[in-house]
């Protein structure tokens, strides 16, 4: 069995800024223990970029949640400019159910506003999947509050990088022998968004598990 320690102590010190909650462990230690399972994933870079993006995407909870769009009138403007004219938005602050509906209609598998396919298939889980066609990939369509179950969006997270579901762009593009790209990587996810930010976040994983490897050495001798 591995011993997680080095790991922990190095996240916690970095990320953590000196301390991890019960949950964020829980949801970390969750994650090695799936890569555990995988030997797809023997690079320890694919894993680091992994827990880099479930931290982003959860602002560091680790644990599932769901995209908050309780947006103010300039909140909306700031982000869906093509979205929404000042009457608009001043009409839609506040009312996450009927932003979701407009900002996510008629896109991504959704019906048109009416349908209300924009809530029912907002963001959730550990990597905001979002849109009827991304729920039907990962089979919960009839039941999309399933990608909040943590077990199901560790495997959502994950079979979503690996295999490229997500934007066509999967982890092998971006880190393979002779080849190593952190920024890029984002392309996986969300184009270039916030791509030097989660690229940091993976570095620091990717010290954090060679902690892992040290300590199997280690242990052999």
């Amino acid at each position: 069995m591995t011993d997680h320690t080095g790991f922990f102590t190095h996240v916690r010190s970095t990320l953590g800024r000196g301390a991890l909650s019960a949950a964020q462990t829980q949801g970390l230690a969750r994650l090695l223990d799936a890569f555990a399972t995988r030997r797809d994933l023997f690079d320890p870079r694919h894993q680091a970029y992994i827990l880099a993006t479930a931290w982003h995407e959860t602002g560091g909870r680790m644990q599932p949640v769901t995209e908050n769009l309780n947006y103010s009138a300039r909140g909306l403007l700031a982000t869906f400019p093509n979205r929404f004219s000042a009457e608009d938005a001043k009409a839609l602050a506040r009312q996450p159910e009927r932003i979701a509906n407009r900002v996510y209609a008629s896109r991504m598998g959704n019906g048109d506003e009416a349908s209300g396919d924009g809530w029912r298939f907002r963001g959730r889980g550990l990597v905001q999947i979002t849109g009827r066609r991304n729920y039907r990939c990962f089979g919960i369509e009839g039941a999309p509050d399933k990608a909040l179950d943590p077990a199901i969006s560790t495997r959502i997270l994950i079979n979503g990088m690996v295999s490229g579901t997500f934007s066509g762009a999967r982890l092998s593009d971006y880190f393979r022998p002779g080849r190593e790209d952190w920024i890029k990587a984002r392309a996986i996810i969300n184009g270039r968004d916030k791509a030097d930010l989660v690229a940091g976040y993976g570095r620091v994983f990717w010290e954090g598990l060679r902690t892992l490897s040290q300590s199997v050495c280690a242990g052999a001798e």
